[in-house]
């Protein structure tokens, strides 16, 4: 007997009670229109604080392809998404936000490519509608000078609104590290991977939950867990700023030796200050990322703790 393939959505949520229910809604509806696969829909709540738990378990009642996975706080977007491939069961897992801003629909096209034997379909946004003139140029700059600094081409202007096929998710879980960056982490599998562009809509409803520090707290860690060119640039701008500290000195010997225009104490502080301190500052802050990553992965904490789980086998983590 011939069974259809199953896919699996992972669709992690934190306080997002405005728009879950439409979101749930029009996720199922678009699967409606194969009869070819099977779905399963595995809603990781992130430590909500609003009744999204409770508007999940109200569709798992109705729909048993519904699932929740709860986590006893709030551990960020990143581990929600790893918590919902952990506990996927599909042949390839759809990626996606709850807040409607990728258009479920798109997931045709992938399915499309995936049956073409593309392990990795990412969604590229080519257009991000309603979203803020600093947030357009701040994403753009970000995913080109992460390609700049790392090891891996990473695709540009690509969130973690993909499909991913099962051997992908198998990787994923064998990898060990805390700091997790997926779409990082997914190019540096490998694969086959292609994309597929559209629009970004605005949110239907609700505020977004990455502010400006999460943002720059995201960036960082992109940037730490793939490179170590930032130590090289460390040592580079020192070296840099050490050349133009000799040109300072050397300026300041000839008007003190040569010219009656210098003020006693003055050269040698500005020398010292503007150079030497801004260099330490710009390479202990550097340094201290990476070991900030070193001892957050020597604690070995887990990624997240599960606090409940509903719609799943006995025999499921």
């Amino acid at each position: 007997m011939k069974y259809n393939k199953l896919i699996s959505w992972i669709i992690p949520c934190f306080n997002e009670q405005e728009v879950l229910e439409i979101s749930i809604r029009r996720i199922i509806d678009f699967t409606a229109y194969s009869s070819h696969y099977d779905w399963e829909f595995i809603f990781v709540d992130d430590g909500s604080k609003d009744n999204t738990r409770d508007i999940i378990k109200s569709y798992n009642l109705q729909d048993d392809r519904v699932k929740l996975v709860g986590l006893s706080r709030n551990f960020g977007h990143q581990y929600a998404v790893q918590t919902g491939l952990n506990n996927a069961y599909g042949d390839a897992a759809i990626i996606i936000d709850a807040d409607l801003q990728d258009p479920p629909e798109i997931a045709k096209e992938m399915i499309s490519k995936w049956e073409k034997g593309f392990d990795v379909i990412s969604g590229r946004r080519v257009e991000r509608v309603s979203e803020t003139f600093f947030k357009k140029i701040s994403a753009s700059c970000f995913y080109r000078i992460l390609n700049l600094l790392t090891e891996i081409h990473i695709p540009l202007d690509t969130g973690d609104f993909r499909l991913i096929d099962r051997k992908v998710i198998d990787t994923l879980k064998q990898m060990p590290e805390k700091g997790r960056f997926i779409r990082g982490l997914v190019s540096w599998t490998g694969f086959k991977q292609t994309q597929i562009k559209y629009k970004r809509e605005p949110r239907l409803a609700g505020k977004t939950k990455y502010s400006l520090k999460k943002m720059i707290v995201f960036a960082l860690e992109g940037l730490t867990a793939f490179s170590s060119r930032p130590l090289r640039l460390a040592t580079i701008f020192g070296l840099v700023c050490s050349f133009f500290s000799f040109l300072a000195i050397l300026y300041v010997l000839y008007i003190r030796l040569f010219t009656f225009a210098w003020v006693p104490g003055w050269a040698g502080l500005a020398v010292a200050i503007l150079f030497a301190t801004g260099v330490q500052l710009i390479s202990i802050g550097i340094l201290g990322e990476y070991i900030g990553r070193i001892y957050d992965e020597s604690k070995g904490r887990p990624m997240y703790i599960i606090d409940e789980n509903l719609g799943f086998s006995k025999d499921k983590d």
